[in-house]
Protein backbone atom coordinates (compact mmCIF):
# COMPACT_ATOMS: atom_id res chain seq x y z
CA UNK A 1 0.00 0.00 0.00
CA UNK A 2 1.28 3.43 -0.94
CA UNK A 3 0.93 6.37 1.43
CA UNK A 4 1.96 9.91 0.70
CA UNK A 5 4.79 11.58 2.63
CA UNK A 6 2.19 13.76 4.35
CA UNK A 7 0.09 10.76 5.34
CA UNK A 8 3.09 8.85 6.64
CA UNK A 9 4.06 11.82 8.77
CA UNK A 10 0.56 11.88 10.24
CA UNK A 11 0.79 8.21 11.15
CA UNK A 12 4.23 8.57 12.72
CA UNK A 13 3.60 11.80 14.56
CA UNK A 14 0.09 11.02 15.77
CA UNK A 15 -3.13 12.93 15.29
CA UNK A 16 -3.01 16.48 13.98
CA UNK A 17 -5.67 18.82 15.38
CA UNK A 18 -8.60 19.43 13.05
CA UNK A 19 -8.01 23.17 13.27
CA UNK A 20 -4.65 22.79 11.54
CA UNK A 21 -6.31 21.89 8.25
CA UNK A 22 -8.48 24.97 8.16
CA UNK A 23 -5.43 27.10 8.96
CA UNK A 24 -3.04 25.76 6.32
CA UNK A 25 -5.58 25.12 3.58
CA UNK A 26 -4.81 21.39 3.18
CA UNK A 27 -8.47 20.36 3.38
CA UNK A 28 -11.20 21.17 0.91
CA UNK A 29 -14.13 23.31 2.01
CA UNK A 30 -17.80 23.33 1.11
CA UNK A 31 -16.98 26.02 -1.43
CA UNK A 32 -14.82 23.50 -3.30
CA UNK A 33 -17.62 20.95 -3.68
CA UNK A 34 -18.67 21.75 -7.24
CA UNK A 35 -15.17 22.38 -8.59
CA UNK A 36 -13.58 19.06 -7.57
CA UNK A 37 -13.93 16.09 -9.93
CA UNK A 38 -15.72 13.24 -8.12
CA UNK A 39 -17.03 9.72 -8.75
CA UNK A 40 -19.98 8.09 -7.01
CA UNK A 41 -18.89 4.47 -7.38
CA UNK A 42 -22.15 2.92 -6.20
CA UNK A 43 -25.49 3.97 -7.69
CA UNK A 44 -28.43 2.12 -9.24
CA UNK A 45 -29.94 4.05 -12.16
CA UNK A 46 -33.02 2.54 -13.80
CA UNK A 47 -34.13 5.28 -16.16
CA UNK A 48 -32.24 6.19 -19.34
CA UNK A 49 -33.60 9.75 -19.48
CA UNK A 50 -30.69 12.22 -19.24
CA UNK A 51 -31.96 14.50 -16.45
CA UNK A 52 -30.16 12.79 -13.55
CA UNK A 53 -26.80 12.63 -15.30
CA UNK A 54 -27.14 16.25 -16.34
CA UNK A 55 -27.61 17.12 -12.66
CA UNK A 56 -24.65 14.94 -11.69
CA UNK A 57 -22.41 16.60 -14.26
CA UNK A 58 -23.31 20.05 -12.92
CA UNK A 59 -21.98 18.85 -9.56
CA UNK A 60 -18.84 17.40 -11.17
CA UNK A 61 -19.84 13.79 -10.50
CA UNK A 62 -19.24 10.76 -12.66
CA UNK A 63 -21.02 7.56 -11.67
CA UNK A 64 -20.86 3.77 -11.57
CA UNK A 65 -24.33 2.26 -11.96
CA UNK A 66 -24.45 -1.28 -10.61
CA UNK A 67 -26.83 -4.00 -11.82
CA UNK A 68 -28.08 -6.29 -9.04
CA UNK A 69 -29.88 -9.64 -8.95
CA UNK A 70 -32.49 -8.09 -6.65
CA UNK A 71 -36.23 -8.85 -7.02
CA UNK A 72 -37.25 -5.28 -6.10
CA UNK A 73 -35.22 -3.90 -9.02
CA UNK A 74 -36.20 -4.26 -12.68
CA UNK A 75 -35.19 -7.51 -14.41
CA UNK A 76 -31.47 -7.75 -15.10
CA UNK A 77 -31.93 -7.38 -18.85
CA UNK A 78 -33.80 -4.11 -18.27
CA UNK A 79 -31.14 -2.86 -15.86
CA UNK A 80 -28.47 -3.60 -18.43
CA UNK A 81 -30.34 -1.88 -21.26
CA UNK A 82 -30.61 1.30 -19.18
CA UNK A 83 -26.92 1.15 -18.28
CA UNK A 84 -25.88 0.76 -21.91
CA UNK A 85 -28.17 3.62 -22.98
CA UNK A 86 -26.76 5.94 -20.30
CA UNK A 87 -23.21 5.01 -21.25
CA UNK A 88 -23.99 5.85 -24.87
CA UNK A 89 -25.33 9.28 -23.90
CA UNK A 90 -22.59 10.07 -21.37
CA UNK A 91 -19.57 8.01 -22.42
CA UNK A 92 -17.08 9.88 -20.23
CA UNK A 93 -19.33 10.17 -17.17
CA UNK A 94 -21.10 6.80 -16.84
CA UNK A 95 -19.72 3.33 -16.17
CA UNK A 96 -21.69 0.25 -15.19
CA UNK A 97 -21.27 -3.15 -13.57
CA UNK A 98 -23.13 -6.25 -14.70
CA UNK A 99 -24.71 -9.05 -12.68
CA UNK A 100 -26.17 -12.50 -13.23
CA UNK A 101 -29.08 -14.53 -11.91
CA UNK A 102 -28.45 -17.33 -9.43
CA UNK A 103 -31.77 -18.99 -10.29
CA UNK A 104 -31.08 -22.53 -11.43
CA UNK A 105 -27.46 -22.40 -10.28
CA UNK A 106 -27.63 -26.05 -9.23
CA UNK A 107 -28.48 -27.12 -12.80
CA UNK A 108 -25.72 -28.36 -15.16
CA UNK A 109 -26.46 -25.77 -17.86
CA UNK A 110 -26.27 -22.78 -15.51
CA UNK A 111 -22.50 -22.33 -15.50
CA UNK A 112 -22.12 -22.18 -19.27
CA UNK A 113 -25.09 -19.85 -19.64
CA UNK A 114 -23.79 -17.55 -16.91
CA UNK A 115 -20.31 -17.47 -18.41
CA UNK A 116 -21.90 -16.49 -21.72
CA UNK A 117 -23.94 -13.74 -20.06
CA UNK A 118 -20.91 -12.28 -18.29
CA UNK A 119 -18.86 -12.34 -21.50
CA UNK A 120 -21.66 -10.60 -23.39
CA UNK A 121 -22.00 -7.98 -20.65
CA UNK A 122 -18.28 -7.24 -20.71
CA UNK A 123 -18.38 -6.97 -24.49
CA UNK A 124 -21.26 -4.50 -24.10
CA UNK A 125 -19.14 -2.29 -21.86
CA UNK A 126 -19.47 -3.50 -18.27
CA UNK A 127 -16.45 -2.83 -16.05
CA UNK A 128 -17.19 -5.36 -13.30
CA UNK A 129 -19.61 -8.02 -12.05
CA UNK A 130 -21.78 -7.82 -8.92
CA UNK A 131 -22.78 -10.66 -6.59
CA UNK A 132 -25.50 -9.91 -4.06
CA UNK A 133 -26.56 -11.04 -0.60
CA UNK A 134 -29.15 -13.46 -2.00
CA UNK A 135 -26.13 -15.77 -2.05
CA UNK A 136 -25.94 -16.54 1.64
CA UNK A 137 -29.33 -15.19 2.69
CA UNK A 138 -32.02 -16.58 0.35
CA UNK A 139 -30.62 -19.00 -2.25
CA UNK A 140 -31.11 -22.58 -1.05
CA UNK A 141 -29.78 -25.88 -2.35
CA UNK A 142 -31.56 -29.16 -2.86
CA UNK A 143 -30.98 -29.91 0.81
CA UNK A 144 -32.86 -26.68 1.69
CA UNK A 145 -29.70 -25.26 3.25
CA UNK A 146 -28.61 -21.74 2.36
CA UNK A 147 -25.93 -21.58 -0.33
CA UNK A 148 -22.96 -19.44 0.70
CA UNK A 149 -20.64 -17.39 -1.49
CA UNK A 150 -17.80 -19.94 -1.18
CA UNK A 151 -19.97 -22.72 -2.65
CA UNK A 152 -18.13 -24.70 -5.33
CA UNK A 153 -20.71 -23.83 -8.01
CA UNK A 154 -19.46 -20.23 -8.12
CA UNK A 155 -15.72 -20.95 -8.05
CA UNK A 156 -15.32 -21.33 -11.86
CA UNK A 157 -16.89 -17.90 -12.39
CA UNK A 158 -14.58 -16.27 -9.87
CA UNK A 159 -11.62 -18.07 -11.46
CA UNK A 160 -12.68 -16.59 -14.81
CA UNK A 161 -12.91 -13.08 -13.38
CA UNK A 162 -9.52 -13.36 -11.69
CA UNK A 163 -7.88 -14.65 -14.86
CA UNK A 164 -9.42 -11.89 -16.99
CA UNK A 165 -8.77 -9.10 -14.48
CA UNK A 166 -12.49 -8.33 -14.08
CA UNK A 167 -13.42 -6.83 -10.69
CA UNK A 168 -15.97 -8.69 -8.58
CA UNK A 169 -18.22 -6.42 -6.51
CA UNK A 170 -19.40 -8.38 -3.49
CA UNK A 171 -22.28 -7.65 -1.12
CA UNK A 172 -22.39 -10.42 1.47
CA UNK A 173 -24.49 -10.33 4.60
CA UNK A 174 -26.04 -7.19 6.04
CA UNK A 175 -24.96 -4.49 8.48
CA UNK A 176 -24.03 -6.03 11.80
CA UNK A 177 -27.01 -4.13 13.25
CA UNK A 178 -29.25 -6.65 11.48
CA UNK A 179 -28.27 -9.26 14.07
CA UNK A 180 -28.84 -6.95 17.06
CA UNK A 181 -32.01 -6.03 18.97
CA UNK A 182 -33.46 -2.69 17.86
CA UNK A 183 -32.36 -0.82 20.97
CA UNK A 184 -28.72 -1.80 20.40
CA UNK A 185 -28.56 -0.72 16.75
CA UNK A 186 -26.14 2.10 16.12
CA UNK A 187 -27.91 4.18 13.45
CA UNK A 188 -31.48 5.35 13.07
CA UNK A 189 -32.06 4.16 9.52
CA UNK A 190 -31.23 0.54 10.45
CA UNK A 191 -33.46 0.77 13.51
CA UNK A 192 -36.37 2.10 11.46
CA UNK A 193 -35.91 -0.30 8.56
CA UNK A 194 -35.71 -3.48 10.62
CA UNK A 195 -38.57 -2.38 12.86
CA UNK A 196 -40.73 -2.05 9.75
CA UNK A 197 -39.34 -5.21 8.07
CA UNK A 198 -39.08 -7.86 10.80
CA UNK A 199 -38.82 -10.57 8.16
CA UNK A 200 -35.32 -9.23 7.34
CA UNK A 201 -34.27 -8.66 10.96
CA UNK A 202 -31.85 -11.52 11.59
CA UNK A 203 -31.98 -11.06 15.36
CA UNK A 204 -35.52 -12.44 15.12
CA UNK A 205 -34.38 -15.37 12.96
CA UNK A 206 -31.71 -17.33 14.84
CA UNK A 207 -32.18 -20.20 12.38
CA UNK A 208 -30.42 -18.08 9.75
CA UNK A 209 -26.62 -17.87 9.42
CA UNK A 210 -24.93 -15.43 11.75
CA UNK A 211 -23.11 -12.30 10.65
CA UNK A 212 -19.88 -14.11 11.54
CA UNK A 213 -20.82 -17.02 9.27
CA UNK A 214 -21.52 -14.66 6.37
CA UNK A 215 -18.18 -12.90 6.80
CA UNK A 216 -16.29 -16.18 7.15
CA UNK A 217 -17.77 -17.53 3.90
CA UNK A 218 -16.86 -14.32 2.07
CA UNK A 219 -13.32 -14.43 3.43
CA UNK A 220 -12.90 -18.07 2.40
CA UNK A 221 -13.98 -17.16 -1.13
CA UNK A 222 -11.58 -14.22 -1.39
CA UNK A 223 -8.74 -16.29 0.08
CA UNK A 224 -9.41 -19.05 -2.48
CA UNK A 225 -9.00 -16.55 -5.34
CA UNK A 226 -5.92 -14.52 -4.33
CA UNK A 227 -5.55 -12.72 -7.68
CA UNK A 228 -9.20 -11.66 -7.83
CA UNK A 229 -9.81 -7.92 -7.78
CA UNK A 230 -12.46 -7.82 -5.06
CA UNK A 231 -14.54 -4.74 -4.25
CA UNK A 232 -16.25 -5.18 -0.90
CA UNK A 233 -19.25 -2.89 -1.27
CA UNK A 234 -20.80 -1.34 1.84
CA UNK A 235 -17.41 -1.45 3.59
CA UNK A 236 -17.43 -5.23 3.05
CA UNK A 237 -20.17 -5.41 5.74
CA UNK A 238 -17.47 -4.58 8.31
CA UNK A 239 -18.89 -1.14 8.97
CA UNK A 240 -19.23 -1.61 12.73
CA UNK A 241 -15.51 -1.26 13.48
CA UNK A 242 -12.71 0.30 11.44
CA UNK A 243 -10.23 -2.05 13.14
CA UNK A 244 -12.04 -5.08 11.72
CA UNK A 245 -12.13 -3.41 8.32
CA UNK A 246 -8.41 -2.65 8.54
CA UNK A 247 -7.69 -6.30 9.33
CA UNK A 248 -9.67 -7.36 6.23
CA UNK A 249 -7.72 -4.96 4.02
CA UNK A 250 -4.42 -6.10 5.50
CA UNK A 251 -5.31 -9.75 4.90
CA UNK A 252 -6.44 -9.23 1.29
CA UNK A 253 -4.12 -6.83 -0.55
CA UNK A 254 -6.12 -7.10 -3.82
CA UNK A 255 -9.32 -5.95 -2.10
CA UNK A 256 -10.79 -2.48 -1.89
CA UNK A 257 -14.05 -1.35 -0.32
CA UNK A 258 -16.67 1.26 -1.05
CA UNK A 259 -18.38 3.25 1.70
CA UNK A 260 -21.85 3.22 0.16
CA UNK A 261 -24.80 3.17 2.58
CA UNK A 262 -22.45 2.81 5.56
CA UNK A 263 -21.26 6.37 6.16
CA UNK A 264 -23.69 6.67 9.05
CA UNK A 265 -21.88 3.83 10.83
CA UNK A 266 -18.57 5.61 10.25
CA UNK A 267 -20.08 8.78 11.68
CA UNK A 268 -21.28 6.81 14.72
CA UNK A 269 -17.72 5.66 15.33
CA UNK A 270 -16.25 9.10 14.79
CA UNK A 271 -18.60 10.51 17.44
CA UNK A 272 -16.76 8.25 19.88
CA UNK A 273 -13.20 8.44 18.51
CA UNK A 274 -12.93 10.89 15.65
CA UNK A 275 -9.15 10.67 15.36
CA UNK A 276 -9.26 6.88 15.09
CA UNK A 277 -11.68 7.02 12.15
CA UNK A 278 -9.73 9.85 10.57
CA UNK A 279 -6.42 8.01 10.87
CA UNK A 280 -8.04 4.91 9.36
CA UNK A 281 -8.92 6.90 6.24
CA UNK A 282 -5.42 8.31 6.04
CA UNK A 283 -3.73 4.94 6.45
CA UNK A 284 -6.03 3.17 3.98
CA UNK A 285 -6.47 6.10 1.62
CA UNK A 286 -5.67 3.91 -1.41
CA UNK A 287 -8.27 1.25 -0.56
CA UNK A 288 -11.57 3.13 -0.09
CA UNK A 289 -14.04 4.34 -2.76
CA UNK A 290 -16.80 6.86 -2.23
CA UNK A 291 -20.33 5.67 -3.02
CA UNK A 292 -23.85 6.62 -1.99
CA UNK A 293 -26.04 3.59 -2.92
CA UNK A 294 -28.86 5.83 -4.13
CA UNK A 295 -31.34 3.87 -6.24
CA UNK A 296 -33.76 5.18 -8.86
CA UNK A 297 -37.23 3.86 -9.46
CA UNK A 298 -37.77 3.22 -13.21
CA UNK A 299 -40.38 5.97 -13.41
CA UNK A 300 -38.67 8.41 -11.07
CA UNK A 301 -37.90 11.83 -12.49
CA UNK A 302 -34.17 12.25 -12.92
CA UNK A 303 -34.21 15.92 -12.03
CA UNK A 304 -35.92 15.14 -8.71
CA UNK A 305 -33.39 12.41 -7.99
CA UNK A 306 -30.64 14.85 -8.86
CA UNK A 307 -31.90 17.29 -6.24
CA UNK A 308 -32.08 14.46 -3.68
CA UNK A 309 -28.58 13.35 -4.61
CA UNK A 310 -27.18 16.83 -4.15
CA UNK A 311 -28.33 16.84 -0.53
CA UNK A 312 -26.74 13.45 0.12
CA UNK A 313 -23.55 14.27 -1.74
CA UNK A 314 -23.09 17.61 0.03
CA UNK A 315 -23.67 16.07 3.46
CA UNK A 316 -21.03 13.41 2.80
CA UNK A 317 -18.64 16.03 1.42
CA UNK A 318 -19.10 18.04 4.60
CA UNK A 319 -18.25 15.00 6.73
CA UNK A 320 -15.08 14.05 4.86
CA UNK A 321 -13.77 17.55 4.17
CA UNK A 322 -14.63 19.91 7.00
CA UNK A 323 -14.25 20.01 10.78
CA UNK A 324 -17.77 21.37 11.24
CA UNK A 325 -20.25 19.79 13.67
CA UNK A 326 -23.63 19.15 12.13
CA UNK A 327 -26.76 17.00 12.42
CA UNK A 328 -27.33 13.92 10.27
CA UNK A 329 -30.45 11.79 10.01
CA UNK A 330 -28.69 8.57 11.03
CA UNK A 331 -27.68 9.88 14.47
CA UNK A 332 -29.40 11.72 17.31
CA UNK A 333 -26.38 13.83 18.23
CA UNK A 334 -24.26 16.00 15.92
CA UNK A 335 -21.17 14.58 14.25
CA UNK A 336 -17.95 16.45 13.57
CA UNK A 337 -16.37 16.18 10.15
CA UNK A 338 -13.02 14.48 9.55
CA UNK A 339 -11.28 17.31 7.65
CA UNK A 340 -9.27 14.82 5.60
CA UNK A 341 -6.31 16.11 3.58
CA UNK A 342 -7.07 16.99 -0.03
CA UNK A 343 -4.87 14.26 -1.47
CA UNK A 344 -6.74 11.66 0.58
CA UNK A 345 -10.11 12.99 -0.56
CA UNK A 346 -8.99 12.98 -4.19
CA UNK A 347 -8.21 9.27 -3.89
CA UNK A 348 -11.43 8.34 -2.09
CA UNK A 349 -13.58 10.42 -4.41
CA UNK A 350 -11.89 9.70 -7.75
CA UNK A 351 -8.54 8.06 -8.34
CA UNK A 352 -9.19 4.88 -6.34
CA UNK A 353 -12.29 4.23 -8.46
CA UNK A 354 -10.32 4.92 -11.63
CA UNK A 355 -7.69 2.42 -10.54
CA UNK A 356 -10.24 -0.21 -9.42
CA UNK A 357 -12.12 0.08 -12.74
CA UNK A 358 -9.41 1.05 -15.25
CA UNK A 359 -11.68 0.74 -18.31
CA UNK A 360 -14.37 3.06 -16.93
CA UNK A 361 -15.03 6.74 -17.77
CA UNK A 362 -12.76 6.70 -20.81
CA UNK A 363 -15.34 7.71 -23.34
CA UNK A 364 -16.09 4.42 -25.11
CA UNK A 365 -19.87 3.91 -25.34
Amino acid sequence: MHTSVFSLAVLLAGAIPFSAYAADGSSYTMADYASVAKIDAHLHLHNAAPAFMEAARRQNFKILSINVDYPDFPPLDDQQRVAIALKKQFPQDVAWAASFSVDGSAQPAWLAATRHRIAASMEAGAVGVKVWKNIGMSLRGADKELVMIDDARFAPLFDDLARQGIPLLGHQGEPHNCWLPLKRMTVNNDRTYFKNHPQYHMYLHPEMPSWEAQMAARDRMVAAHPTLHFVGVHLASLERNVDELAAFLDRFPNAVVDASARIGQLQYQSQRDREKVRNFFIKYQDRILYGSDMAQEPGQDGAALGREAEGVWRMHWRYFNTAESFKVADLDKPVQGLALPRDVVDKIYRTNAERAFPDAWKGQP
